[in-house]
């Protein structure tokens, strides 16, 4: 600790204290599982605290992080994750980054465990995803859908901020709506989820709900499984109706917001916002019995 207090002290006035060169030239010694997980933990601290340092890395720094997520110990590929993390807040690594989303996206549907699902996520929603990961999110989704439904807040909430941003793929979207949901999906819109859940599957909800409603989704006559996401959130068996009107006097106000913007949608198809007679006449969602 007093090490890198000297380090970050050095940095301050302008010299290069050598601390992060000198730990990524150790992580290429063989070491054991314990002290590359150690190793790679410092990093990721030297990265987020030694800025100009950090900078001064190169793209052979990324490849040689990035190759820890091939290690058999999962402790160091979940070190890995957040030293990539912490490298893809420097915008000249991100394209770097970006080329081991297909590994990240791997070790998501291969392992199931909490934190390694958590490190993996925080890394892909800190990125923009290439166009080229999208047949991997394809085979993904059934297992980003399953940590959503796992009671594991940090692990739910990094899943469906995921989602969100796929939602808003046109290429992704009806993948995303076919995937199938457990019988219970909309306990996730119960008034007694954590709060900061809660904003984000309705936001989730919203962004589906939109892009299902544009002219160029309706241009296609969609099939759906009995059990898909779709048919939980937007069939006519669906008590979403309820959920929504129930979130409306929920305590937090974002929770209360969210819920609105989620019913708007629903009533009124996006491309008719600008018609509401329109909207006040037809059917609405919310009339069903």
């Amino acid at each position: 600790m007093a090490a890198r207090g000297l380090a970050i002290e050095r940095e301050r006035h302008g010299r290069d204290s050598g601390e992060l060169r000198r730990l990524l030239n150790s992580l290429e010694c063989k070491q054991d599982e314990y002290t590359r997980s150690m190793i790679l933990h410092s990093i990721t601290r030297c990265v987020y605290l030694l800025e100009a340092e950090a900078s001064a890395c190169t793209t052979d720094d990324i490849m040689l992080v990035g190759s820890m997520l091939d290690d058999k110990d999962n402790s160091v590929r979940i070190q890995a994750l957040n030293t990539l993390k912490a490298f893809s807040g420097i915008r000249k690594f991100r394209l770097k980054i970006q080329e081991h989303s297909i590994k990240v996206l791997e070790l998501i549907s291969t392992i199931w465990d909490s934190e390694l699902h958590i490190a993996s996520l925080r890394l892909l929603n800190n990125l923009p995803l290439p166009d080229f990961a999208h047949p991997q999110l394809r085979r993904v989704m059934p297992a980003l859908m399953e940590i959503l439904q796992s009671n594991y807040i940090l692990a739910q909430v990094q899943a469906i901020r995921l989602l969100s941003s796929l939602a808003q793929k046109n290429d992704l979207l009806y993948d995303i709506l076919n995937c199938q949901v457990h019988s219970n999906f909309l306990n996730l819109f119960q008034a007694t989820q954590p709060g900061s859940l809660l904003f984000e599957v309705l936001l989730f909800a919203e962004r589906l709900s939109e892009g299902r409603n544009t002219s160029h989704y309706r241009a296609v006559k969609w099939h759906y499984n009995e059990k898909s996401l779709h048919e939980a959130l937007f069939g006519d068996e669906s008590r979403l109706a309820d959920r929504l009107l129930a979130l409306v006097i929920h305590p937090e106000e974002e929770v209360q917001i969210q819920a609105c913007k989620v019913i708007v949608s629903l009533q009124c198809p996006q491309d008719m916002q600008v018609r509401p007679s329109f909207c006040q006449a037809s059917h609405s969602y919310f009339d069903r019995e």
